[in-house]
């Protein structure tokens, strides 16, 4: 399904790298960002069609470095692990795809959750890693440290929330599929789901399968673990910092934008949404 790429050894270390850059790419503490983010372009819009069975196997979760996750997040980390850009665009793609009002949850979350701050929201509850980052996260009503490679489970009632995110995060969970249908069970109907992603990641932490996929394989990726999770619906894939040449196909699209981040120095992002259906 997705293609494989050979990872340059400056990925394996514990400092978020981008996916075929050269060492020395630290994670930067947060700016305020004056980028104006664009529209986001739709790549792909799946349908149950597009899959057949699980295509993956146990040793594509796998990870180089198996440690127990809380020791390697045992640290605060209050730096950004994308550039302005991309923070930007996810902020701006939040405004438009939250409903205002809406409770919102986000999973894996840290010290910030990229939410525009100007809207009112309901309860904005986390879960995540480290208890002191989330104690600095000003966008959160309650929050709860928790492992979810260990326990998937969420501590959360059916039908709690409007919406759930997870920003650069999918590519390291180790039990996707137990993970997607808890985040289906607490929306309520017709909530919307948001797995945003750049190039960037702890390559130590992250899955075998997202190591070996490239962008275009890493969309297929998650709209995957919807698909065979639960019942899901409108499964889209969208690139949050679009190009604005006309002509390409849209998938080259995704691969272009890419190619062209490397070499500006900045941060592609792409999500993946998927909604509960209005009678599930």
């Amino acid at each position: 399904m997705a293609l494989v790429i050979a990872l340059p050894l400056a990925l394996l270390t514990s400092v978020p790298m981008r996916a075929g850059a050269a060492a020395g790419c630290q994670a930067r503490a947060l700016r305020p960002s004056r980028i104006r983010a664009a529209e986001p372009r739709e790549l792909a819009a799946f349908d149950t069609s597009d899959f057949e069975s699980w295509p993956y196997v146990e040793s594509d979760f796998r990870r180089i470095d198996e440690s127990m996750d809380y020791e390697f997040y045992l640290q605060p980390r209050f730096v950004t692990h994308i550039d302005d850009g991309a923070i930007a665009a996810l902020t701006e793609y939040y405004r438009r795809a939250l409903p205002p009002g809406g409770d919102i949850l986000d999973v894996c979350s840290s010290w910030i959750s990229h939410l525009p701050p100007e809207l009112p929201y309901g309860r904005v509850c986390a879960v995540g890693m480290n208890v002191r980052e989330l104690e600095a996260n000003k966008a959160l009503t309650t929050f709860e440290a928790r492992d979810l490679n260990t326990d998937p489970s969420l501590p959360f009632a059916d039908a709690s929330f409007d919406a759930v995110i997870n920003a650069v995060s999918v590519d390291y969970m180790t039990r996707p599929l137990e993970l997607f249908r808890e985040m289906h069970r607490v929306l309520r109907p017709g909530g919307i789901a948001i797995m945003s992603f750049s190039n960037r990641y702890f390559a130590t932490k992250a899955v075998r399968a997202w190591l070996e996929a490239d962008e275009l394989g890493r969309l297929a990726i998650v709209a995957n673990y919807y698909q065979h999770s639960a019942p899901w619906e409108a499964i889209r894939a969208l690139d949050l910092i679009p190009l604005k040449a006309e002509g390409m196909l849209k998938m080259k699209r995704t691969a272009a934008s890419a190619l062209l981040a490397s070499f500006a120095s900045m941060d592609p992002m792409w999500a993946v949404e998927a909604r509960k259906p209005l009678d599930g």
